[in-house]
């Protein structure tokens, strides 16, 4: 854009040239094709807030004190069922992935020691692509039945527990291919964790679980008509997420943190409880089976989680070792940094690479992802062997000491060392890092004695950075953690060598390679309070606490946090997800609530015939509507004033028009109702109203006339020509908000009366009736039209809810913010001081892109 030539224009193209492409859009104005934001979809949000209508209150009057016991008690049960199910989940994927790597490599490992004396090491090569790109064959086809089973499930758990339903995410379909998928992508060679995906899998069974049905197995059904809300829902999907941290590393106080700090908007002492019992039950579930399994001894608990760092303890009789001291923290303060910026940029390039992903391939054939997995695959396994063949320096093996003897699953940690053309006293090191699983890596850089080369702990960091960052994102279940612990404990062990050969300080190698590893990693996710927790618990050593905080919390983030988001914010952003953040920016408060509601609202009345309510479900795409009643007798009441009507026309003016496209809209999907009564209908109606011109003084019209009452309108009368302005400014009393799903559940069941019947002969339906088809509700186009009498009345005031949260027009966005998110409402009325509504807000109203814009239109205005 070529800037103008007064500086007037300068000022404004620098403006626009500054604004997001967010920003620009809500604007209006022309974006350029560079800054095209990538493909977005609309999300809808959980209804967290109950819906207080006539037939809950009825349960709730029929329930005493040992029924609401009996309630609660089956809550705990189904919540240690979900932690217990977890930990078997994560028993399964343990199980799998060591039985195929251990596979995988004792076969490689064979033809590389044969093949080494006879020179046939290319035989060698083929097989391990063999095993690898089979593997992740595999992993890529299960993705590609449930796409959203790729990646590590953190993002979409994160905005599930934020209040963002994001479609298939918790279905039983996924949970199969997420566990199963990935034991393959682990087992493939590829460089991701399985701690990513054991959070999600453990949400999913939270989500299913208490339901006691799925759509995968729609014909099993049980009558079980608890639990059946987005509220109890949300509530096991945090317990569920929790335990699936509490299994991946051992760490159910880190688990029970990592929910409260990453997702759940609400949250109360009850659910604290509920969500620690849950990840202590999936802790002692997988620690029961893995230490019998692994040890023969049942009953022993040695093995707490997927992912143990083991004991960090100094030698028996050296005096003269310390695990770190008071000078060992500025060092931590520098990696810190220096973690940080590796973390931001790690994100910034996994971000172009997932834009480029969403823009190239995901919009192509299924079959492009597989060839991608596939060639992620092939390009690992050839940089694996061959720096683990020529790449590798053979150091002298120490013997081991009585510390860290053991690894989790009880082997001598060398027992995974590798000798790839080296004597039997010595090591390669880098075969040692690569040619083992990753957990056997991550410990090698925590406690082998031996010393790895400074040119291979560089070369190392530099691969595996790379190639994580491309692998996190392809069409394969795939976690986070372990590839960046790996990278930040090579990072910490480089320091560590320099710090020791080079400086001649006594340090503890295997602390830097910690500190290292919790810089790198929280520089990548920014987690602060829960990341902590889960590194000191899976330390087992309360004395980390204070230079794992500091590095991670205070320096790491912040440093990461100067440059860009992290990379679990990034992915939700990339794909359009309105998130909230915990608090809004001071300056948001220069905005009320009336600056961004939305005021061109669809309404239904309290009785509404069967054709308006059809129309309006079939020709918007709304999820809640507003009940109201056009009352006069407000006005005259309780209006003081002119700036009460002022701001009531202000209010009102912009819906005009709306109102009659909208009426137009109804009446084309009217004539192609099969019902030929409802498509009469529209040409009953009279012609749709015209904006008034701007000389008229619209608050004189109604000052004039504010004491004449209005019309007997029926419930399907649409605006007409004849109307007066007041008319077309009428005030709407607010009554409550009602449903889509609701909407469409009474016209499914016929719940609807006669014009000459009282609408006491309406039927009735139970909280059981209203809830049945949770989370699955019926659509209005699987509504047989031809079976409805267009002309009959629905009463929705009992089902509605009559008592939301609602806020004034001069309420400040902090205020409205705070509210919205703590409550997890989906829907918040504007209402204003004599009960008028004037607005609605949702999620997407409260996005800070949308804040921003806003608040830079409300300056440009002011």
């Amino acid at each position: 854009m070529a800037c103008c030539g007064n500086c007037l224009g300068c000022r404004r193209c620098s403006e626009e040239e500054s604004r997001t492409p967010e920003e620009l859009t809500i604007l209006g104005d022309i974006q350029d094709e560079e800054d095209e934001i990538l493909p977005r979809k609309d999300y809808e949000s959980l209804d967290y807030d109950r819906c207080v209508s006539e037939p809950y209150v009825e349960v709730l009057e029929g329930m005493d004190n040992k029924q609401a016991k009996k309630y609660e008690a089956l809550r705990w049960m189904m919540v240690f069922w979900i932690g217990a199910s977890v930990g078997l989940v994560g028993l399964f994927v343990d199980f799998f992935v060591r039985f195929f790597t251990k596979l995988k490599f004792s076969l490689v490992g064979y033809s590389v020691e044969e093949c080494s004396e006879k020179g046939c090491l290319p035989l060698s090569l083929l097989e391990l692509l063999a095993f690898n790109m089979t593997f992740v064959l595999i992993a890529s086809l299960l993705v590609l039945i449930q796409p959203v089973a790729a990646g590590s499930g953190i993002p979409e758990i994160k905005s599930y527990l934020n209040g963002v339903k994001i479609p298939g995410i918790v279905r039983l379909r996924t949970f199969f291919c997420k566990a199963v998928g990935v034991v393959f992508s682990v087992a493939g060679g590829l460089f991701v964790g399985k701690e990513g995906p054991m959070i999600h899998s453990g949400a999913i069974l939270g989500a299913g679980l208490p339901q006691l049905q799925s759509i995968t197995f729609r014909r099993i059904k049980f009558n079980f008509p608890v639990f059946r809300s987005d509220r109890d829902k949300r509530d096991f999907v945090s317990a569920g997420a929790a335990a699936g941290v509490a299994a991946a590393f051992g760490a159910p106080i880190g688990g029970t943190l990592f929910s409260l700090e990453e997702g759940s908007s609400f949250w109360n002492q009850a659910l604290t409880w509920k969500v620690l019992f849950c990840s202590m039950s999936a802790t002692f579930t997988l620690n029961f089976f893995r230490s019998g399994i692994n040890f023969n001894k049942w009953g022993s608990f040695q093995l707490p989680g997927l992912l143990n760092f083991g004991e960090f303890k100094c030698p028996d009789g050296d005096k003269k070792c310390h695990l770190w001291t008071a000078v060992d923290l500025a060092f931590f303060v520098l990696m810190g940094i220096v973690g940080g910026l590796l973390g931001a940029l790690f994100n910034c390039m996994n971000k172009n690479l997932a834009k480029y992903r969403m823009r190239h391939i995901h919009p192509k054939a299924k079959f492009i992802r597989l060839i991608e997995s596939l060639l992620v695959a092939m390009v690992t396994s050839l940089v694996v062997f061959a720096a683990s063949m020529l790449l590798g320096e053979c150091r002298d093996l120490y013997s081991p000491n009585s510390h860290n003897t053991t690894l989790p699953a009880g082997e001598d940690i060398n027992s995974t060392i590798r000798h790839f053309f080296c004597t039997n006293k010595t090591y390669n090191d880098m075969a040692t890092l690569f040619f083992n699983p990753q957990e056997a890596a991550i410990h090698q850089l925590f406690h082998q004695d031996g010393t790895f080369s400074p040119v291979t702990l560089s070369v190392f960091f530099l691969l595996y950075f790379l190639l994580a960052c491309w692998t996190y994102g392809v069409s394969v279940p795939s976690g986070l953690f372990v590839p960046s612990l790996l990278c930040g404990a090579a990072f910490g062990r480089l320091v560590a060598n320099i710090l020791k050969v080079k400086l001649g300080m006594d340090i503890y190698a295997g602390t830097f390679a910690l500190i290292g590893a919790a810089a790198f990693l929280g520089g990548v996710v920014r987690m602060t309070i829960s990341l902590t927790v889960i590194l000191i618990e899976s330390t087992n050593e309360i004395t980390y606490g204070l230079p794992i905080m500091i590095t991670l919390m205070q320096v790491a983030k912040w440093t990461g946090d100067v440059f860009n988001k992290g990379i679990y914010d990034i992915h939700i952003e990339l794909r359009g997800v309105p998130l909230l953040d915990w608090e809004t920016e001071v300056e948001m408060d220069k905005l009320t609530a009336s600056d961004i509601m939305e005021p061109n609202l669809t309404y239904v009345y309290p009785h509404t015939r069967v054709q308006s309510l059809v129309s309006i479900l079939r020709t918007t795409i709304y999820h809640a509507f507003p009940v109201v009643t056009e009352n006069r007798q407000n006005e005259r009441d309780f209006i003081k004033g002119n700036i009460l009507v002022s701001n009531n026309i202000h209010f009102k003016k912009s819906s005009i028009v709306s109102r009659a496209s909208e009426q137009r809209r109804r009446c084309q999907s009217m004539k192609s109702y099969p019902s030929s009564e409802l498509r009469n209908v529209c040409d009953e109606q009279a012609a749709v109203v015209e904006p008034a011109e701007e000389g008229e003084d619209l608050l004189q019209q109604m000052l004039d006339r504010r004491h004449m009452p209005y019309p007997n309108l029926y419930p399907d009368q649409s605006p007409s020509e004849e109307w007066t302005m007041e008319e077309r400014f009428r005030p709407l009393t607010f009554h409550g908000l009602i449903l889509r799903s609701q909407l469409v559940n009474l016209l499914m069941r016929g719940v609807c009366y006669a014009e000459n019947q009282s609408s006491a002969s309406q039927p009735r339906l139970t909280y059981a009736e209203m809830t049945e088809d949770y989370p699955r509700y019926p659509d209005i186009h699987d509504l047989d039209l031809t079976q409805l009498s267009p002309r009959m009345i629905v009463d929705v005031t009992p089902y509605m809810n009559p008592c939301p949260y609602t806020v004034s027009p001069s309420t400040r966005i902090s205020q409205v913010f705070n509210l919205f998110r703590t409550m997890g409402l989906r829907h918040l009325p504007v209402v204003n001081a004599v009960g008028e509504m004037v607005g609605i807000i949702t999620r997407h109203n409260l996005t800070h892109e949308f804040l921003l814009a806003k608040l830079r239109q409300h300056s440009i205005t002011i």
